[in-house]
């Protein structure tokens, strides 16, 4: 046991005598309740100190409940020293002191002093409860120490607490914690007497691992259900991206909370279904709940997606009007929605108002500088992020080398490439390797992309050989483009964008009959263009998407007119299009 002797003799000492005329001890006449009163309105960690020294002087350090009080207090504010203090005071602790210093332990960043506070416990033959046994699991659970689980679990049988379904529940969850799905089930299954909250915790357990077919199961057997069983089970679904399934369990709900909206709003966001998430956001409002931080960020990033600027805009506006603050993470995400809109200004006006900066923030705002060309920004502002002492990830150096990619910048890329592995020790991912491909590739340096390929360390796939193959096409390289090719047809079998810039190769070398042969293996192969090209736009703040060859757009005619006469007007102009096989 941690001792705090030093602390004990200079608190002591010191409050003793400065509070000897404090109103601490003298303003009430019942220094009990005066105490008590102190403990219940205490907001502030340094008084803790001033009141036991007050507790100290007036007597009553010795009362069980007042200390079970102070101890409580103590871990509100994660000041396990001066509950270790309070308690080391006591001559004959009860089982609720005891207790709450357990619970104290087990939250804090030093749970083993829970495990040893219990032998002491035993000792001193005090009796246990099943509070006790809460903590203790809690204490083992942040630990993920099977062997300390598995001696208190032998305990709880031992002492007659293996009926007791708050303990039971305890023990599921920490064999989840672990991944040892059968003992939870083992545990679950001797279960005399299950509550909600138990079945509850089971169903997390299935959804845990995926198993929603056992966790609907469950479900359907419960005598009854909460909010929190519904909300387990949608979140089930959404994480294996059956969407459907979330969203009819949803509609299905008797009654709904603020999780249960978030859940839906973040299974559609999740599973790319950004203008679901916003619609179901709208609803939310309109059913009197009020979004927090986290549903904010989430529908702000759906905007991103989408290319919303418009409904982005509104949805700021209602962030400041209901008096959000402008935290790191609805800031990193307003960053990420107004770069990816277009309005790159209001980006950065966003980034240098944040009182506080962490690496999304950073990370939004250099691919925020890298997608719209401003390379030699994205560095700067690269550059000062490290003298902010901010650390990059793997994402940052991703935004980092599509910056050098955007703008040319080979040079800058080596070194950035090079300083990832050896300055930071951050494995080159294929996103890595893709962004400097392809840069070498489109300076022409095919061969020095080639090398790079020859010596990655995971297996190139059809990114980094579609980036070779842009760029032989960029700079007429053949040889290297029939070796990128052949790679791609196994890769993509049935990619048509490959064989039609290998055709267009062929083409422009005169080699007619090679490219006749691409076509007819394509022909063999049944290729087609299977995905076709479309584009959005933002009109009233709803977003109309198009894509080629649809014809189920309600506004088809309208936009088949325009189409007529803007080519009308082209070809009055003399205007000749370029043609070209992509």
């Amino acid at each position: 046991m941690i001792r705090f002797s030093i602390i004990r003799r200079n608190i002591t000492n010191f409050f003793v005598h400065s509070f000897s005329t404090s109103t601490l001890s003298t303003s009430r006449p019942d220094p009990f309740h005066h105490i008590e009163t102190l403990l219940k309105n205490c907001s502030n960690p340094c008084v803790l100190e001033p009141i036991f020294a007050s507790m100290i002087k007036t007597s009553v350090h010795q009362d069980c409940f007042l200390v079970n009080q102070f101890v409580s207090v103590c871990a509100t504010f994660h000041r396990i020293d001066c509950a270790t203090l309070a308690f080391d005071q006591m001559e004959e602790p009860n089982t609720f002191v005891y207790n709450a210093l357990l619970r104290t332990y087990s939250q804090s960043s030093s749970p083993v002093l829970a495990l040893e506070l219990y032998l002491k416990m035993l000792e001193n033959q005090v009796l246990q409860t099943s509070f006790t046994f809460s903590a203790l699991i809690k204490a083992c659970s942040v630990l993920q120490s099977v062997k300390f689980g598995e001696t208190v679990h032998s305990q709880i049988w031992k002492t007659g607490f293996s009926s007791h379904v708050f303990v039971q529940t305890g023990l599921i969850g920490f064999y989840l914690s672990l991944h040892r799905i059968n003992d939870s089930q083992n545990v679950f299954d001797e279960m005399t007497e299950r509550d909600v909250f138990a079945w509850t915790t089971m169903i997390k357990v299935y959804v845990r691992i995926g198993d929603l077919t056992s966790a609907r199961k469950l479900f359907d057997e419960m005598p009854e259900r909460d909010t929190a069983s519904w909300n387990t089970l949608i979140d089930g679904y959404s994480k294996l991206g059956d969407v459907d399934s979330a969203a009819s369990f949803f509609c299905q709900m008797p009654a709904r909370d603020l999780i249960s909206w978030t859940t839906m709003i973040t299974c559609y966001a999740r599973n790319k279904r950004y203008r679901e998430a916003i619609q179901v956001f709208e609803e939310m409002k309109n059913a009197g709940f009020s979004p927090d931080e986290v549903t904010m960020a989430t529908v702000v990033s759906a905007c991103a997606h989408i290319g919303a600027l418009e409904l982005g805009k509104k949805i700021h506006c209602y962030l400041m009007n209901e008096g959000f603050s402008l935290d790191v993470y609805i800031g990193s995400a307003l960053i990420d929605m107004y770069s990816k809109c277009g309005d790159l200004d209001r980006s950065l006006v966003i980034f240098f108002k944040l009182q506080e900066k962490n690496l999304f923030c950073w990370n939004s705002i250099i691919e925020g500088l890298a997608v719209h060309g401003y390379g030699e920004a994205a560095l700067d502002m690269f550059r000062r992020m490290k003298k902010e002492k901010v650390r990059p990830n793997e994402v940052t150096f991703i935004s980092v080398l599509s910056a050098c990619t955007h703008s040319g910048l080979v040079e800058e890329a080596r070194d950035i490439f090079l300083s990832m592995t050896r300055d930071y020790s951050i494995s080159p991912s294929i996103e890595h390797y893709g962004c400097v491909i392809d840069l070498l590739s489109k300076a022409g340096l095919i061969e020095d992309a080639l090398i790079l390929v020859r010596n990655m360390k995971i297996e190139p796939n059809y990114v980094i050989w579609g980036a070779i193959l842009g760029g032989c096409k960029l700079h007429g390289n053949l040889e290297i483009a029939q070796v990128a090719a052949a790679k791609l047809m196994h890769l993509e079998p049935d990619n048509s964008g490959r064989y039609g810039l290998l055709i267009s190769m062929y083409a422009e070398a005169n080699q007619w009959s090679e490219a006749a042969k691409i076509r007819v293996s394509m022909k063999e192969r049944g290729v087609q263009k299977k995905f076709p090209g479309s584009s959005s736009i933002e009109i009233d703040g709803k977003v109309e998407e198009f894509v080629a060859a649809d014809k189920s757009h309600p506004f088809l005619d309208e936009v088949c007119e325009v189409l007529a006469e803007l080519d009308g007007q082209l070809r009055l102009a003399s205007y000749i299009p370029k043609l070209g096989c992509s």
